[in-house]
């Protein structure tokens, strides 16, 4: 049964009318960039791009083949792997570290590295704790935009094999790199971090903050030893004292421009640990709506851009629609199970004190459990991996659902770029079967 308001449906609506409203005009924007094709951003950017090619060598007129392609592809992560690997072995002697974070461990660096440069963006750290501005910005930030426009250089040349039959070149990687960093990646990202700016996310260099609590926080702190061992009693149980916390230091940093690209390129990395839970990485319900938007925008105007590159965009509009199909379902589960609440809760609790938005554990009070829902969904769909609420605070199916579309190898719109390739496999593999069921 839906436990859906009318507020859910027209949100839900509004998001997804939203995202259709732009699949077109930027898929066809994207569409003409990697073709070539002159558009009205090419006067302003056109001579940033010569200049880019003439630094860096790159010949720009010659295509390359699969195989240089791949071999293009793969040095140019590898570099990437180096840099960021770097960056956080050397943060200590780096600037922009104003709390005077040391290295990090070589075991942890390697990790973020990878992580980082395959958009998987694994953290196994805290950031306000782990990480300088300078590595955040430089490592993290720049490797959110490389990984993110590597995917979609993939996602062109298998495009171009699909559409060339008569040809072994499928473009150029270096140009395709540019092309996307750019003229989509970087202008989208400008445009949202401003956008988010203006709502209160932070951007800034200053030292973290020491601020007078207007509550004072009471707590209990273990006794310790001149070694540091704790002093226990005669049961040999730990004991402490009463303290009192007057004071907090909040974090500070470079918060909105990571936080737009980790949506915009689906990396869903972090600058806090707790990710876009955390009021100086999502403050507003606007805010939530920006970055929630930003995580299936630039995937869904892909798949108009497939269909505008083979020449055939009623292509682009069945898979979108399929990809639509396999999660709107999915997403109304999510919502109506979160939004009927506990029901074991609502046995033992007073009916004058339960929650009117659902299953309130583990969310956020400025969201609420519907946005909770839709940011889950889409973010497990394109293996985003950011969060406004944590997942296992999800009902038993609602957190079934986002398990089965990671399950599903983030076919359902998927990363930017990989997602769609993914999903053109899948059907090239279907069609074969398919035709060998038939006796083609």
């Amino acid at each position: 049964m839906l436990n859906m308001t009318s507020n859910d449906i027209l949100q839900i609506l509004f998001y997804f009318g939203v995202i259709l409203l732009l699949v077109k005009p930027l898929g066809l924007y994207m569409a003409f960039i990697y073709e070539g094709k002159p558009c009205f951003i090419n006067r302003i950017l056109k001579p940033l791009e010569q200049r880019i090619y003439r630094l860096c060598n790159i010949q720009s007129e010659k295509e390359m083949d699969w195989k240089k392609y791949a071999i293009a592809m793969l040095i140019f992560n590898f570099l990437n792997i180096l840099m960021v690997y770097t960056f956080q072995r050397c943060q200590a002697l780096l600037p922009l570290n104003p709390q005077n974070f040391p290295a990090i461990n070589a075991d942890l660096a390697f990790n973020t590295a990878v992580s980082f440069v395959t958009n998987t963006n694994w953290q196994a750290y805290s950031g306000e704790n782990t990480l300088s501005y300078l590595t955040q910005m430089m490592a993290l930030t720049v490797q959110n935009f490389f990984s993110a426009t590597t995917a979609v250089s993939i996602l062109m040349a298998f495009t171009r094999g699909l559409k060339r039959q008569q040809t072994s070149q499928l473009g150029n990687f270096w140009v395709d790199t540019v092309r996307g960093l750019i003229y989509i990646f970087i202008p989208l990202s400008i445009i949202l971090a401003l956008l988010l700016v203006s709502q209160g996310v932070i951007q800034n260099f200053k030292n973290y903050q020491t601020v007078t609590l207007t509550e004072k926080i009471h707590y209990q702190e273990p006794i310790t030893d001149l070694t540091g061992q704790p002093v226990k009693d005669n049961q040999g149980n730990p004991t402490f004292k009463a303290s009192l916390q007057q004071e907090q230091l909040i974090p500070m940093g470079p918060v909105a421009s990571q936080v737009a690209i980790k949506q915009l390129g689906t990396n869903g990395g972090g600058f806090f640990n707790a990710n876009s839970a955390h009021p100086f990485e999502n403050p507003t319900p606007f805010s939530n709506f920006l970055e929630m938007l930003a995580i299936l925008l630039i995937p869904a105007a892909l798949c108009y851009s497939f269909g505008v590159m083979v020449g055939d965009t009623k292509q682009g509009w069945a898979i979108l629609c399929t990809m639509l199909l396999i999660l709107l379902p999915l997403l109304i589960i999510s919502v109506t199970v979160e939004q009927q609440g506990n029901t074991e809760l609502i046995k033992s609790v007073s009916p004058d004190i339960l929650p009117t938005g659902g299953n309130m554990e583990g969310k956020e009070a400025r969201f609420g459990s519907l946005n909770s829902s839709i940011w889950a969904v889409v973010s497990t769909a394109t293996g985003n991996g950011s969060v406004n609420a944590m997942l296992d605070s999800f009902m038993p199916i609602s957190g079934a659902v986002s398990l089965l579309l990671l399950d599903l190898g983030e076919i359902i719109f998927g990363g930017v770029g990989s997602g769609l390739y993914q999903m053109l496999l899948f059907i090239i593999i279907t069609v074969f079967v398919s035709g060998l069921m038939v006796g083609r």
